[in-house]
């Protein structure tokens, strides 16, 4: 494969200027000498082997300098304009200074961040020893992102008083809410869990422990002791993050110590609780949730929740704003068969969500956990005739990587199980399929490959291009075909990658109708991971651990040449749902590299008629999502959560902020009585095969397509 001929070589150029770099030396290299190498290592596999080809040059130093900046202080709470005005002379040459091995910004910078926290701290101390006037109508911006940094330290104290102030003031309305689960507990008495009621009390005793200034005291010196006990190489590895996201959202350097941490959703899958997690504005945010996991069965947590407590079995809740993403997953981590308690804040209602306490089971994920599922339903199409519509659940493109390799002639894949339930729905007469990829953030792509292959004869299904801009076509060349019949893909925001590929493969040929929110995820590139250690060693130099650079190496396109990144996958149909209204996707990465196209490939269209027949099943489904029950209690829930999602101030009043908390959970518990109690666990939702609207409007499509298709006539 030319590609990894290419890389081979860009391997060997950096292998030949590490040599030159430093000779072979028998002792081991200083604490300096290793920083020196890991900088200039990390800048030359980004400059050379990243997809965007982009040399390290003035015009990218200065995106460097910002990104920094934003790592360290993304809130905008500690830097002025005058600090940037004093590191300006930076601007203009990081790039050459890493090319050389120099980090001497990475730490000078640290430095200042350090001193300003200390500050920071002290004026806290200070001004926690006063009450604060909750009655003042005083708001704080909570999204900084666009907002300019204080211009001077008067500017800044004056935002650390309305921080401080709303922090107290978060901690006050936590109190109430836990006072009020706890009195509406025991208030219902055939609700009553003695379970949960135990770890509601232990997490109300958390907060009720301290005053609410003693509380932030002791978060504000925990994160003075992570910051003084940062040593060279983590401070490093903050730097060299920031440089490597410049060139794409997917790229990172791993310290050596952070690399197994780094990827939280795998260490994750082993003996935690199977998710993705990220700090947001002093919270561990849930990212994304892994499918078949113990998140995920739970069905209590998702994207956009955030968690403010951990507690083991029997033991006390741990407070964790503002605590390191690595250090809250140290707690989140157990032993498999444990239990640990989170203290959550769901996403989806908004910044004053009241807290819910979620019990989970750490365990490692089996495959059969994620596995496809699927079931014929009976649903009416929109001439009231009856028809039979096989629905899979697919979470992931997983494949027994370990069994193929053994030469098992039983190894599980997702292509090999869709194709047993494809085979089934045949022989029972369906008249439809829908494949719910919702949520599925991808896997394997030769399984994305396959998959596809069960719905076409032989034929290109994804062009991959590398770094040397070099496409080559991935195929299916199995020329059998599992199901030919009509298709129904449905998506959402969070189908990712190989969900994109299958998508992108299935509209292009036309070979079914893709319907969701208005695009998927939009990743569309290819990470490889380079361990720093191994280049030393070829280098011959004396090894040491070096961490890891994570970089973008290559894009997958379409076979009609437009790529999948950044804009993701269009639907035919767009279906109103609550991802629609989240900030998902590649679009809103910073430096995500952006769409393009290549020549698109010859392949056969299957159905020339699905663009006649659109406009007929559009008006359909927008009829029956106005006159749908359910559909309408879904609008509502969406309706809510976008009311909350777009506020970039909070008011500081303290009775407003009450009255405020009171009408979202008020309306909060409006859309869930009239949504319907809904089955407690994953198990329990995928035996029930429970009916959401979006599902149900898609299986709808599909019957509609069938009878368009078909005629009044069953399926014979």
């Amino acid at each position: 494969m030319k590609m990894r001929k290419w890389l081979r070589f860009g391997i060997a150029a950096l292998i030949f200027g590490i040599t030159l770099l430093t000779a072979p030396a028998a002792e081991e290299p200083t604490e300096q000498e290793r920083i020196r190498l890991i900088t200039r290592l990390t800048a030359e596999i980004l400059s050379r082997n990243h997809y965007r080809q982009q040399p390290l040059n003035g015009a990218m130093s200065g995106q460097i300098f910002d990104e920094y900046f934003k790592t360290l202080d993304p809130g905008k709470y500690y830097f002025t304009q005058g600090d940037e005005q004093e590191f300006a002379p930076y601007r203009a040459t990081l790039a050459a200074r890493l090319l050389q091995g120099d980090a001497a910004f990475a730490f000078a910078l640290y430095d200042r961040y350090r001193k300003r926290f200390t500050e920071y701290h002290r004026f806290a101390e200070e001004r926690l020893k006063k009450p604060f006037d909750f009655t003042l109508d005083e708001e704080l911006e909570v999204d900084r992102r666009e907002a300019p940094r204080p211009a001077d330290e008067q500017e800044l104290h004056r935002l650390w008083e309305l921080k401080l102030k709303n922090d107290v003031l978060t901690d006050r309305l936590f109190r109430r809410s836990l006072a009020e689960a706890s009195e509406e507990k025991k208030e219902k008495p055939e609700k009553k869990d003695s379970a949960a009621e135990t770890d509601l009390e232990a997490v109300r005793a958390l907060w009720d422990s301290g005053s609410s200034e003693e509380r932030i005291l002791k978060r504000l010196r925990d994160l003075q002791n992570q910051i003084d006990q940062q040593g060279k190489l983590d401070i490093l590895g903050l730097y060299l993050s920031a440089l490597a996201q410049v060139y794409g959202p997917h790229s990172r350097y791993a310290p050596p110590q952070l690399d197994e941490d780094f990827e939280i959703s795998m260490s994750l899958s082993l003996t935690g609780i199977g998710a993705t997690l990220t700090s947001d504005d002093g919270y561990i945010k849930i990212v994304e949730i892994v499918p078949g996991g113990p998140a995920d069965r739970s069905g209590k947590l998702h994207a956009e929740d955030r968690i403010i407590a951990v507690a083991q079995e029997h033991g006390k809740p741990v407070d964790v704003i503002d605590m390191s993403v690595s250090n809250a997953v140290k707690l989140i981590r157990g032993p498999a068969g444990s239990k640990v308690t989170l203290t959550v804040l769901p996403g989806a209602k908004g910044r004053q969500a009241a807290p819910e306490l979620v019990t989970l089971v750490r365990e490692k994920i089996e495959l059969k956990d994620s596995a496809a599922q699927g079931e014929i339903r009976e649903v009416t199409d929109s001439r009231g005739v009856k028809r039979r519509i096989g629905v899979i659940d697919l979470p992931s493109f997983y494949m027994d990587f370990e069994g193929a390799f053994r030469g098992d002639p039983d190894f599980r894949s997702c292509s090999r199980d869709v194709k047993k339930l494809l085979l089934d729905f045949r022989k029972q007469g369906v008249d439809a399929v829908v494949l719910d990829l919702r949520n599925n953030g991808g896997g394997s792509l030769p399984e994305a490959i396959s998959l596809t292959g069960l719905f076409i004869g032989t034929g290109p299904v994804v062009q991959v291009q590398s770094s040397d801009r070099e496409c080559q076509v991935q195929e299916d060349e199995d020329p059998s075909v599992s199901y030919s019949g009509p298709l129904v893909v449905l998506t959402n925001k969070l189908s990712a990658s190989a969900s994109e590929i299958f998508a992108g493969a299935i509209k292009d040929y036309q070979r079914g109708l893709v319907v969701g929110d208005s695009r998927t995820f939009g990743k569309g590139t290819v990470l490889d991971v380079m361990p720093l250690e191994r280049l030393i060693r070829y280098s011959g130099n004396p090894p040491f651990p070096a961490g890891s650079t994570t970089y973008e190496t290559a894009m997958f396109y379409r076979i009609a040449g437009g790529s999948v990144q950044q804009l993701g996958v269009t639907p035919d149909i767009q279906l109103p749902s609550l991802t629609e209204e989240m900030e998902i996707g590649e679009l809103f990465s910073d430096y995500h590299l952006p769409w393009d196209s290549v020549p698109g490939l010859r392949y056969e269209k299957y159905d020339r008629q699905l663009p006649e027949l659109l406009p007929e099943l559009k008006r359909a489904s927008e009829k029956r999502i106005a006159a749908d029950p359910e559909y309408q209690k879904l609008l509502k829930n969406i309706d809510y959560f976008r009311q909350n999602k777009d506020r970039k101030k909070i008011s500081l009043n303290e009775q407003k902020r009450y009255a405020e908390y009171l009408r979202n959970k008020e309306a909060a518990a409006a859309v869930e009585e009239e949504s319907g109690e809904e089955p407690e666990t994953l198990a329990d939702r995928r035996k029930k095969w429970r009916h959401d609207a979006v599902l149900q409007e898609a299986e709808r499509i599909a019957a509609d397509y069938a009878a368009l298709k078909l005629g009044d006539g069953k399926q014979k």
